[in-house]
């Protein structure tokens, strides 16, 4: 340990510092935190688990935030749908869910109606990356989900590098940044990296110019050093999406 300058150093103080040489990234001073749900469909029930989710997602958010809801254009298995939902802290969310359990209009107008239709879920509990705000679009477009499953060490290993290798591409402007997230549970070390383009064809040009950018690629190439795998598909918001 180290040593104070009158000599020792006291309990908390020694505390303070074993911790801090073992941290794996800034602390999380904020309660907020975002759950990112995945549904598999059955095959040809897209449209009509949509519909019913049209008709009666408010009996859903009068109980906490909507983020945004998307069905998967490409990318990856198909007929599936994902959704990013706000809570302030996990006593509010504890709260929500049992508002939910008792509200009888809820279950039996929108559960009843899309439960048969979903063969599959599964959900991760994020936080915002602490350099990063949640952005919202200048308008109506269309959104790429990275997801991004990072070497075990947590932000500490690869924040910086990856921090650098996301500013690349947003410094380029084909893109906006609408948010990253990283699980606190789930599959540990992944990150979700939402974007926004104004079209799909926009999105490629801004790809393929990037790819040419030295910038880009040094800092890519800094940063799959702790990548184990990635992947990424193309969203298309549902009418009733806060973010579109």
């Amino acid at each position: 340990l180290r040593v104070c300058r009158g000599g020792t150093l006291s309990a908390a103080a020694a505390g303070r510092d074993v911790c801090s040489s073992f941290a794996t990234g800034p602390r999380q001073y904020d309660g907020t935190f975002y759950e990112c749900r995945t549904y598999y469909l059955k095959p040809s029930k897209m449209n009509e688990f949509l519909e019913n989710v049209k008709k009666n997602i408010h009996l859903r958010t009068t109980h906490s935030e909507l983020v945004g809801f998307w069905s998967v254009e490409f990318g990856g298995r198909v007929n599936k749908v994902f959704h990013i939902w706000k809570y302030d802290n996990f006593a509010h969310r504890t709260e929500v869910w049992k508002a939910l359990a008792k509200d009888k209009e809820w279950q039996e107008q929108l559960i009843i109606s899309i439960w048969p239709l979903i063969e599959e879920q599964e959900f991760d509990i994020t936080y915002l990356i602490p350099w990063c705000k949640l952005e919202k679009p200048p308008k109506e477009g269309v959104y790429e989900l990275a997801i991004f499953q990072m070497k075990p060490g947590g932000p500490a290993l690869w924040g910086d590098a990856f921090k650098r290798a996301i500013n690349a591409h947003v410094n380029l402007g084909y893109a906006k940044l609408v948010g990253v997230f990283h699980t606190e549970y789930g599959e540990l070390n992944r990150v979700y990296v939402l974007w926004w383009n104004e079209s799909a064809d926009s999105r490629a040009a801004g790809r393929h110019q990037s790819h040419e950018d030295p910038r880009v690629v040094a800092a890519v190439r800094e940063s799959v050093n702790y990548l184990v795998s990635q992947q990424n598909m193309l969203l298309i918001p549902a009418p009733f999406s806060p973010l579109k």
